[in-house]
């Protein structure tokens, strides 16, 4: 075993411009990753809070130019820039103002032994139930689950797969595991065309309340 690991960031990027450094090089106590925006004007930091977190962040502009938008408030932010958001709550995002504009993101929460988050596994299931493969994000979802902090979204979204693959039993009790870790999932259970196949069935009128 190495005592060192090295990479670039550009060495890790994805096409969708994500960086996954603490997934990729197995980094355990914060969080840590990097987003390229490949144009100007795109989204280089989506608009998020981490109310659910309680992560505090700080943003590194290692390449290109930010615009950062936090608490409504904007900041140019050449190569150089470091923004740190403290308070979890505070809504905060950037796009870039130059093709290429590279933001490295480091959070964790103060106090508390880090813990990685479900959404490093949900951005690849996004696309897969997009294109239609069901199975193999049901697999993919089954091999995450144990490893993050939040469950609630890994297992709403085995509901939804499960569902579309023609079993409402294991949806249902998916998808009852999923709203009692995140009750606020409730809303879009009702309106979600992955668990169309559900609606007619009287446990999930009771499980979203419209019973």
């Amino acid at each position: 075993m190495t005592s060192y690991t090295t990479a670039t960031i550009a060495e890790l990027e994805r096409p969708d411009g994500w960086s996954p450094i603490r997934k990729q090089l197995g980094v355990q106590a914060f969080g840590v990753n990097a987003w390229t925006a490949r144009e100007a004007g795109a989204a280089v930091i989506p608009e998020h809070e981490e109310v659910s977190s309680g992560h505090e962040e700080l943003y590194l502009v290692v390449a290109g130019r930010a615009l950062f938008s936090v608490a409504g408030e904007e900041i140019d932010a050449p190569a150089g820039t470091i923004v740190f958001v403290p308070d979890p709550a505070t809504k905060r995002g950037a796009v870039a103002r130059e093709a290429g504009t590279t933001v490295f993101a480091l959070g964790a929460r103060p106090g508390d032994a880090y813990r990685p988050r479900a959404w490093e596994t949900n951005v690849d299931v996004f696309p897969m139930f997009d294109e239609g493969r069901f199975e193999e994000a049901k697999q993919l979802l089954l091999e995450a689950l144990g490893q993050y902090e939040d469950q609630g979204t890994l297992l709403y979204n085995l509901a939804c797969a499960e569902a579309r693959l023609g079993d409402p039993d294991a949806a249902l009790d998916y998808l009852r595991a999923a709203l009692e870790e995140r009750p606020d999932l409730r809303e879009s259970a009702g309106g979600d065309e992955d668990l169309a196949t559900l609606r007619e069935d009287p446990r999930f009128a009771e499980l979203i309340g419209t019973r």
